[in-house]
């Protein structure tokens, strides 16, 4: 999650009777794949990091910025809401070299697709990795 309470409860937040909801405050949560892509393992090319984003407008744009943003090699997004609670999704992959969408298909075909996908960059990375020794 991005977000999580400032300030959490140690119990329940009980009604008062107001009808009034309660004041919540947020704080950012860490940025865990930021993070572990900037590690040394990673830099080195012992890691290969692939982000998620779950998007609700402008996926080709949110994707790319969040890509660049986190530092990863690859990005999956999606229209989050249009798939939530269903059978089928459509992704969009996007790397350094540009994007390629995976149509509307199974969550099950689309993860197998996508494992495909990622075994391929990491089999480049590490042949790439492999000539520049």
């Amino acid at each position: 999650a991005d977000w999580r309470p400032a300030a959490p409860s140690a119990q329940k937040i009980k009604k008062d009777g107001s009808g009034q909801a309660p004041q919540l405050a947020f704080t950012e949560n860490p940025d865990i794949l930021a993070s572990v892509a900037q590690s040394a393992a990673a830099q080195a090319g012992r890691l290969f990091c692939v982000g998620f984003a779950a998007e609700s407008q402008d996926l080709a744009e949110n994707a790319e910025a969040k890509r660049l943003r986190k530092k990863v090699p690859l990005l999956v997004g999606n229209i989050g809401p249009d798939t939530f609670g269903q059978d089928h999704n459509a992704l969009l992959l996007v790397d350094a070299k540009g994007s390629t969408a995976l149509p509307r298909a199974s969550k099950l075909s689309l993860a197998r697709r996508l494992m495909g996908e990622i075994a391929a960059r990491m089999a480049d990375a590490s042949k790439g990795k492999a000539a520049a020794s």
